[in-house]
Parts: C-alpha cells; structure tokens; sequence
C-alpha cells in the first residue's frame, strides 16, 4: 500500500545519503537529509517521521547513540538501521539499541524501499485498504482516484494529498500537514503549492466541490 510518507535519511556519506533520499522521493515519499548524529536529533525533534534510515557509524554523535535517544523519547517513527558490518552480534546490537529494523552495506535498493515502506506501515494505524468519502474513492495499493465511479489521473502529489484528506475522515487538515506529508524540507515555506495544488485537485474532481477551505485551520473533504 503506497501511502505519504516522511522520512529522514541519515547517513555521512553525502552522496550515498543524496542517492537513497532521490531513489525514496522517485517513490513518492518526502524525503529529508542529515549528514551527522547532532543534525539528525535536531530535525526529529522539529518533525514528525514516519520512518529514520539510520547510518550507525556517523560523526559528531554515533549512530548508536541517536537510536539511543530517539528510542527514549518514545519517537514514533520506525529507525532502519544501516552498517557495513554484517555480523549477528552487531545486528543484535543495534536492535537492542532500539532499531526497528537492521540492514547491512552493500544491499539493493529495492529492498531498501520495501524496508522502509513496511516500517511505514507500522508507524501508523491501520487503515482500510480503499478509502471513500462523498463519492471518491481512492484505492492506494493501486493509485487510482475514481469521483462518482469515473476515474481521475492525479499526479503524485496530488494523490499524497488528497489521500490524507481521506484519511481524515472529514476532519480538518491544515496546510503545515500537508506540507509535512507531501513535500519535504526543499520546499519554499512561504510557497503557495498547496493552495494551487487544492485548486487544481477541486478541478479535478469535478462537481458539485467536495474540497472545502476551512478559513485559518486548513481543508476538509
């Protein structure tokens, strides 16, 4: 099941980190980058991750020890630990450390991806397989969008937002949610995509509107 997600990559090697956080993007996901132990803490105390790909030998503050503290703040994002060593012991080691999961240098990043997109699913509760609200129904295993049983071809962004829409079961989303969920760091803060993105998602949707602006708290399907 695709569905938005965020997701911290930490990893020193920068162009290790700057490959697997564009592979995760070109899977839809919203993707951040820290390149030591220090920064690492710092983002995950300012955003909510659904999952933290974790190098263990990192500078400034060892990998170890970020999955220490992040495991001690109760951090509800799922840690996938990465190494070059691929002995038991320190897969047991790192696990214990509080690691979700526990995948050592060299792997493919297809099972990178399916790693990530499992730990994913954890870190949030379950929902039905098709979501359906006022007539749309959005199946994510499949990324399709039907409105009144007619199909709608939305762009990926536009699917993550709607998605979380849905997933609010008619409560309000503000624009910073979406933000987080659907875009990442890169992103202008004062851009107005949400807000176009909304106005061409109602476009596509059609009639009567199923979108509605929420004035100073944000959107609701």
């Amino acid at each position: 099941m695709l569905t938005p997600m965020r997701v911290l990559v930490v990893e020193d090697e920068r162009v290790l980190a700057d490959a697997i956080a564009e592979g995760l993007r070109e899977e839809a996901m919203a993707v951040d980058v820290a390149y030591d132990g220090d920064a690492a803490l710092e983002r995950a105390s300012h955003t909510g991750y659904d999952v933290i790909v974790l190098d263990r030998d990192l500078p400034v503050v060892h990998g170890d020890e970020v999955c220490r503290e992040l495991a001690a703040r109760g951090e509800p994002g799922r840690i996938l630990m990465l190494t070059a060593a691929g002995d038991v012991s320190d897969r047991v080691d790192g696990l214990a450390l509080g690691a979700d999961d526990y995948l050592p240098k060299p792997f493919v990043f297809g099972e990178l991806v399916a790693r990530v997109r499992a730990l994913g699913r954890r870190s949030r509760p379950p929902v039905p397989p098709v979501l359906e609200r006022s007539g749309v129904r959005l199946d994510p295993h499949r990324r399709t969008v039907t409105r009144d049983g007619a199909e709608v071809r939305l762009t990926r962004k536009e699917f993550a937002v709607l998605e979380e829409l849905l997933r609010a079961e008619g409560g309000v989303v503000s624009a910073e949610r979406l933000l987080e969920r659907a875009w990442d760091e890169h992103l202008d803060p004062f851009s107005n995509i949400v807000r176009v993105t909304m106005a061409t998602l109602r476009r596509k949707l059609g009639e009567p509107p199923v979108i509605e602006t929420v004035t100073g708290a944000g959107y609701r399907l």
